[in-house]
């Protein structure tokens, strides 16, 4: 609810509309709902619609807008390269913890590729009918993002 309150107050596509009857637009929270379940379940914007209320299109702008807010919004404190204090902080837990000389872990999925141009399959399809990108994140304790590329 944080996320969705910053961003209503900053976002102007967050912030609450009324239409020209006096009907209350879609909310801050049904967009954030939207945005947050495409990237948590890898959906199509169509799959939404039943849930939140929200049609494909809008559903795919909210997936955009609210991404590009995030970035904006969080990336410098969340989704930076550590530094020298990060590092001496992180070395003293991963040490207390039992595991010296660790600043973090890192985390590899394969996300179905449902849209793969069907001359690439190949090269994304590894034992497999279809096709997947490999997506990596690094992360500490405390989550702090630092890579996350795929």
């Amino acid at each position: 609810m944080g996320i969705v309150h910053r961003l209503s107050t900053v976002v102007p596509y967050f912030q609450p509309k009324v239409d020209a009857a006096g009907r209350s637009g879609v909310s801050p929270l049904q967009k954030c709902t939207a945005a947050i379940r495409q990237l948590a379940y890898g959906g199509e914007a169509d799959t939404v619609d039943e849930y939140v209320r929200l049609g494909e299109t809008t559903a795919r702008k909210c997936l955009h807008q609210f991404t590009a807010a995030i970035i904006n919004l969080y990336g410098d404190q969340y989704l930076r390269r550590p530094t020298p204090e990060d590092l001496q902080r992180l070395l003293y837990y991963g040490e207390e913890r039992g595991f010296p000389g660790m600043v973090g872990s890192i985390d590899c999925m394969h996300w179905e590729w449902k849209n793969c141009p069907s001359s690439w399959k190949g090269m994304y399809s590894r034992g497999t009918d279809k096709p997947t990108l490999v997506l990596e994140a690094v992360a500490s304790h405390d989550l702090w993002i630092w890579h996350a590329f795929f």
